[in-house]
């Protein structure tokens, strides 16, 4: 058995972490923790506070008794807010406190990009413009290319959290350009986890989402590779050749 643990600020979107336990198999867990968002507000000031050390390590003892192999902070405007040092820094001291490998949203995002070998990418998100584009900056800083970003001012993780589908995809729509190889949708509020195959046959390209490169993030710092196709090209690994 594989556990993998997850911080997840607030209440929002967390309900994508059980869909996605049931696609992965019956020999990984994906254990939650909720941490105190604070001001629920896509603000820099918020966000700095939402993703404190005081804040992420309430939730980390319980993890690491659940018998945790990794902790994800499962949040991508609270670790990219930060900037690249300080997003290394959170991570370095959140793995600390747990005595186990950690990584974050942002992180996962770069290391998913570079799996599926996308260096071009379009980024649709739900934050005020200011925030998104620290975000692209973030990328920009691990060598990612941003070819556009989009923005949907929405200011707090409630609303992003009552999106449907049709709404996903038209974010996804209008961020999309020929030039880009994948489209990033980084918000851990916002429910993608039943909508990725449909995402991916519409745009015609990988599409990476928040909480599925997370739970790809917490199975890479275990060492497990696993293939969920219904998860998107991410988690689709090619067939192991015979000789």
């Amino acid at each position: 058995m594989t556990a993998l643990g997850f911080l997840y600020p607030g209440h929002s979107g967390e309900d994508d972490y059980p869909r996605i336990e049931q696609l992965l198999g019956s020999d990984i867990r994906v254990d939650l923790v909720h941490t105190d968002i604070g001001e629920d507000a896509h603000r820099v000031d918020a966000l700095l506070e939402m993703g404190s050390p005081r804040r992420l390590a309430a939730g980390v003892e319980e993890l690491r008794l659940a018998g945790a192999d990794a902790v994800v902070w499962a949040c991508t405007s609270g670790s990219f807010v930060h900037g690249w040092e300080g997003a290394q820094e959170q991570v370095r001291a959140l793995a600390q406190s747990a005595g186990l490998p950690a990584s974050s949203t942002s992180f996962a995002f770069v290391h998913a990009a570079k799996e599926i070998g996308a260096r071009r990418v379009a980024v649709g998100a739900t934050y005020p413009d200011d925030v998104a584009r620290l975000f692209a900056g973030f990328l920009g800083a691990a060598g990612i290319e941003v070819t556009d970003v989009v923005s949907s001012g929405i200011i707090t993780a409630a609303e992003v959290g009552t999106w449907t589908e049709s709404e996903v995809l038209a974010l996804a729509r209008s961020a999309d350009r020929p030039d880009a190889e994948a489209v990033l949708l980084p918000d851990t509020a916002l429910h993608t986890a039943a909508h990725i195959p449909a995402l991916e046959k519409r745009l015609g390209k990988p599409v990476l989402t928040a909480n599925q490169v997370t739970v790809w993030e917490g199975l890479r710092l275990a060492d497990r590779r696993v293939n969920a196709p219904e998860l998107g090209a991410l988690f689709t690994r090619e067939p192991v050749v015979q000789a």
